[in-house]
């Protein structure tokens, strides 16, 4: 399910969001003028810098962890990474800001990436041996899974229109949301029995991310987001706003 766009307006320009859209769109650019598969390997985070060994080309190089850990939350391992990731911030991260404040949200969604990292790596380092763990991680998915969980918990009542089997419908946020969840928690517990089959995707970092965004949103949260929008029949609006109440 690929989703389009919901219907909760903003009640400012969410400027922290275009900027982190602008900064992961420029950091792809540079990965590509530098040859992002070198760019990755140098600058990526290895959950073997947190506890080795490292093997293979990490062994060679790696950032120290508490910087691979930032530096590799504004890298991607492709087009269709970047351009997902970056359409689910766009969706669902203006009104999470608009809920936080700019430089709130900003921090916060940091330490979503960190929750999230610190899951994936712990459960890499448990579970998954020294060469699972030497394996560069990029990507900003676990940031954006804790915008989603915090969309979830914030606005559960409002719909995203979603492109399902080339047909857009509307599905409510609550079921959206929760279904991503539980498939990335299944896929995580299946990509730990069979390794193979998760394909390069950290899972565990959406989780713990989710889990970050449902957990911690109600204490870090300045005001309401504003109240989902529709019109008579129920359909989405585009850019009207109204208060919560």
């Amino acid at each position: 399910m690929l989703p389009l766009k919901d219907n909760v307006p903003t009640r400012t320009f969410p400027i922290v969001t275009v900027g982190l859209i602008c900064a992961n769109a420029a950091v792809w650019a540079w990965e590509l003028h530098e040859h992002w598969q070198r760019a990755v390997i140098r600058d990526a985070f290895y959950p073997c810098s947190v506890s080795g060994p490292c093997v293979g080309v990490a062994a060679q190089h790696h950032l120290p962890w508490y910087e691979g850990m930032f530096t590799a939350m504004f890298m991607h391992g492709g087009w269709a990474h970047i351009l997902g990731n970056m359409l689910f911030l766009w969706i669902f991260g203006n009104n999470v800001e608009d809920a936080l404040g700019h430089v709130r949200f900003f921090f916060w969604y940091l330490a979503a990436g960190v929750a999230a990292t610190a899951l994936q790596t712990f459960v890499t380092l448990s579970f998954a041996g020294p060469v699972a763990a030497s394996v560069p991680n990029v990507g900003v998915s676990g940031a954006i899974a804790g915008v989603l969980g915090a969309y979830f918990v914030l606005l559960p009542t409002a719909s995203v229109l979603t492109l399902f089997m080339f047909l857009p419908i509307e599905v409510p946020a609550v079921l959206f949301l929760g279904f991503w969840f539980f498939y990335q928690w299944l896929l995580g517990d299946l990509s730990l029995l069979e390794p193979t089959q998760g394909g390069g995707v950290a899972f565990f970092a959406h989780v713990g991310g989710f889990v970050f965004g449902v957990v911690t949103i109600r204490a870090v949260t300045k005001r309401r987001p504003l109240a989902p929008v529709y019109d008579s029949v129920g359909a989405l609006l585009t850019q009207q706003s109204r208060p919560w109440y």
